[in-house]
């Protein structure tokens, strides 16, 4: 469920004055993560590696109440459910978009993903969850290594935004640098700091 709220009942009241109007209010942070883990759940339960990671951007997620709400043209919008977007390759050659709902079962999520990333490639039409949902998107480039993106500001797309691309070996552990780009009227940067470690340790934990 998605509904409209006043900035001055929120703690982001402030940065909607700031932020709001200004001409780039998007902010991009930069890490490298440790996916040493992830990469043996995947390769152990034979599941997708992006599909894990997306599983742990959710988990990281929903602890940072700064998710659940997002600047929406003009308004401020309350969600109580969040999404993770990602990239599919459809069966036209071209690209379609596929929203997940998070749950904190992997399984489900997992199932999820299957099913509605398959039936986006063979209708080539998007799923779009963005109405009732805070819908984090995601972009893996997964044919070559990055060691980051800068996405841009549309002033109507102000989701958050990850984006990755293939992983590197180094010595026995695997490395994959990210960018994570948020409007400054949904956080600051100790709450994408925070999302960012809540990450990481998502990725450790996974079993």
């Amino acid at each position: 469920m998605a509904r409209e709220i006043q900035p001055k009942d929120t703690t982001r009241n402030m940065a909607y004055e700031l932020w709001m109007k200004a001409p780039n209010p998007m902010v991009t942070f930069f890490k490298t993560l440790d996916v040493t883990n992830l990469v043996k759940v995947s390769r152990k339960k034979n599941m997708k590696f992006n599909m894990l990671l997306d599983y742990c951007i959710g988990k990281a997620a929903v602890s940072v109440k700064e998710f659940f709400i997002l600047p929406v043209g003009d308004k401020f919008i309350q969600y109580d459910k969040i999404a993770v977007n990602t990239i599919v390759k459809n069966k036209d050659r071209e690209v379609s978009s596929c929203d997940i709902l998070y749950t904190d079962d992997l399984q489900k999520f997992n199932q999820d993903y299957l099913k509605y990333t398959v039936q986006v490639a063979e209708m080539c039409q998007d799923r779009d969850l963005s109405d009732d949902c805070m819908v984090i998107g995601t972009s893996a480039i997964v044919d070559t290594e990055i060691d980051g993106a800068v996405g841009m500001n549309s002033g109507i797309f102000n989701n958050p935004f990850i984006i990755w691309g293939k992983y590197r070996k180094k010595v026995f552990r695997y490395y994959l640098p990210i960018s994570f780009q948020f409007h400054h009227t949904q956080m600051d940067g100790a709450h994408a700091g925070r999302f960012l470690e809540n990450l990481q340790n998502e990725i450790n934990r996974i079993r």
